[in-house]
């Protein structure tokens, strides 16, 4: 199946005419025999605010085996979740009949409608199936300057996209705000998975391991699976877990910080002088704000000046407080349980505000304080069993060792593959 979508100029569908083949003459042993093609090959994607129903219909197939094909595709998929720009393709007879149907539903599957029987042509069956993808380990290593002053930039430069950008910064959101305390000479190197798909990416797998030098310190992550419970984790050089109580920002990175905590701030509202309990952040509208760390949502709904306010309440007397969102993830309610890093909103103006930011408060023992000062108060992660401790070591030193020598076969790339 095709996995490039075409231009939007291009949506209507691309048609291999099968226009009649003149009659083949009579064959010999031995030579092929040259059948006339009986049907269409389209190739395109899904345009905005298509229905399954609507798509087939499009293409001018029988009315009854448009219904046998969603009713077969009930069975495995969804056909509301048809999303725009997607690639499908589809093979009908030059009478209407359907043959096959392709929609890539993720990077990872899609659906599959075809007729076994040709004999039976409202005999359709669906199936969901993976792609067959090649998974290979490459590295990358990247520095922050004046040219690439964000992480965005540098892993940009370095040959990968937002994505990867956004799964490097989760890593190390325990131990560094991307937001603010980025510095021109820090640096990355990273091992990591890549997937493709008959040449062409298909998304990232797992990283491996990685090293980030922050203003002078150097902060090592390393995957390893234990194999006690099968759950894998990320741990420093000496196999303490890289997870903490709550995240450095409930933002992923890129934002600055416009206005700190303080018991007398100058409101820039109403000109006055006030306590502000949080953390301006400047961010786009839209913006996704994550839960800083895992536990219950006490509200999410309207605050005043506060505008749509998430508050979550967290272990050990922990509160957090999400102001001025211009609206709320999916399933954000009352007595919903969340878990950290999940999106609970996006950013907004709502409220008493001058423009789209996020004002982030944490309370702890019902009294508010410095989020940032929190943070740095926060102990080491849970360490490693000391059982486990030898295989750790084992699989670090690998990924170790590994990463180097990618990076010192290429030393003049800033990235390589292996």
């Amino acid at each position: 199946m095709a996995r490039n979508a075409a231009p939007a100029a291009a949506l209507a569908a691309l048609l291999t005419a099968c226009a009649a083949v003149p009659e083949a003459p009579p064959s010999t042993p031995g030579q092929d025999i040259v059948l006339p093609l009986d049907s269409q090959i389209i190739e395109a994607v899904v345009p905005r605010n298509a229905t399954l129903d609507g798509l087939l219909r499009q293409h001018n197939l029988n009315l009854e085996l448009i219904q046998a094909a969603i009713e077969s595709a009930r069975d495995v998929f969804d056909p509301r979740d048809l999303r725009a720009n997607r690639p499908y393709r589809l093979v009908r007879s030059l009478d209407g009949l359907l043959r096959e149907f392709e929609y890539q539903i993720d990077a990872d599957r899609f659906l599959r409608i075809v007729n076994p029987d040709r004999s039976q042509p409202a005999v359709l069956r669906a199936q969901v199936l993976s792609y067959d993808k090649e998974v290979t380990v490459a590295a990358i290593r990247g520095v922050i300057d004046t040219e690439r002053n964000s992480l965005i930039a540098a892993v940009t430069e370095a040959g990968e996209d937002v994505n990867f950008a956004i799964s490097l910064a989760a890593l190390f959101s325990g131990q560094i705000d991307f937001q603010s305390e980025l510095q021109p000479g820090d640096s990355f190197e990273v091992l990591f998975e890549k997937a493709t798909i008959e040449g062409d990416f298909a998304g990232y797998g797992s990283i491996l391991g990685a090293r980030f030098s922050n203003d002078g310190r150097d902060y090592q992550a390393y995957r390893w699976v234990n194999p006690s419970t099968g759950k894998p984790g990320y741990y420093d050089e000496e196999g303490r877990s890289l997870k903490r109580t709550l995240l450095k920002s409930p933002l992923r990175f890129e934002p600055r910080i416009t206005s700190g905590f303080s018991r007398r701030r100058l409101q820039p509202v109403h000109r006055r002088y006030r306590a502000h309990l949080g953390v301006d952040y400047a961010a786009p509208r839209g913006a996704p704000v994550v839960a800083v760390a895992s536990g219950v949502v006490v509200s999410a709904g309207w605050a005043g000046g506060g505008g749509n306010q998430v508050r979550l309440r967290h272990a050990s007397g922990l509160e957090s407080y999400y102001l001025h969102l211009s609206s709320f993830a999916k399933g954000i309610r009352r007595g919903a349980r969340v878990d950290q890093g999940q999106l609970i909103g996006r950013v907004g103006a709502t409220g008493t505000a001058t423009g789209p930011h996020l004002d982030y408060r944490l309370r702890k023992n019902g009294v508010f304080v410095d989020p940032r000062r929190q943070h740095a108060r926060q102990p080491p992660g849970d360490p490693i069993p000391t059982n486990l401790l030898a295989d750790y070591r084992v699989a670090r030193d690998g990924v170790v060792g590994q990463l180097s020598t990618i990076l010192l076969a290429h030393p003049d790339a800033i990235r390589a593959n292996q």
